[in-house]
Order: structure tokens, then C-alpha cells, then sequence
């Protein structure tokens, strides 16, 4: 789960109604702003927007996609991974960790480690 989720969560800041939340993705080269539009409560959303930023030219895209979960334990708590977009043939992966990976088939054109902010 991202850090600023979990801070949010342990602090009450966000509530089980909360419309929309947003964390930002700083790589050497993008500034990514995701924003998820589902409820604290649930765990899948599939209604996420990518803004990514181009540090070099000022370019930006904007994608929808949803989120990615990995294994889940015997009590149905399934470990947060992160989230997927997709533009064409063109997938734009952002995990938990901060890793950006842009790809086209199985050509890696952006691999990337950033920070969340």
C-alpha cells in the first residue's frame, strides 16, 4: 500500500467516503499523478487516472485505468501491487514501490524508479 495512503488510514484523514484520492510519482524524467476514484473501503478500484508529466518537455498523458493486486492470505487480504494503464498497444505499469515501466509488446521503452510523494 503506499506510504501516504497508510499515513491517511492511521490518522482518520480519509473517510470511508471520500470521493477520490491522489498520490504523486516523481521519476528522474515524469511527474506522475495518479488518482483513484473509489472509496478507502474498497480495496479494488477500477476507476484511476494517470497524469504523467514529461520533465523535459512539458508534455503530458492522461490514461484511466485500475488497480493491481497480487497474492491474497486466508483471510482475503490481498497485497496492494499498484496500477496498470493502457494506451493502445502501449502499457503503462506504476507499482507500490514507486517503479514506472512503459511497454509496448515485450519491448520495455520506460523503466524507471521514483518517489512517492
Amino acid at each position: 500500500m503506499k506510504p501516504a495512503i497508510l499515513l491517511a488510514l492511521s490518522l482518520g484523514a480519509i473517510s470511508a467516503t471520500s470521493a477520490a484520492r491522489a498520490d504523486i510519482l516523481i521519476t528522474p524524467s515524469f511527474i506522475i499523478n495518479i488518482e483513484e476514484e473509489c472509496a478507502v473501503e474498497y480495496r479494488v478500484c477500477g476507476k484511476v487516472s494517470y497524469t504523467g508529466t514529461s520533465k523535459k518537455t512539458g508534455q503530458a498523458i492522461v490514461l484511466r485505468g485500475k488497480t493491481v493486486e497480487g497474492k491474497c492470505d486466508e483471510n482475503s487480504f490481498c497485497e496492494f501491487e499498484g496500477y496498470i494503464f493502457r494506451n493502445g498497444t502501449t502499457v503503462y505499469r506504476v507499482s507500490s514501490e514507486g517503479k514506472l515501466t512503459v511497454s509496448q509488446g515485450a519491448k520495455t521503452l520506460v523503466e524507471e524508479k521514483g518517489v512517492w510523494q
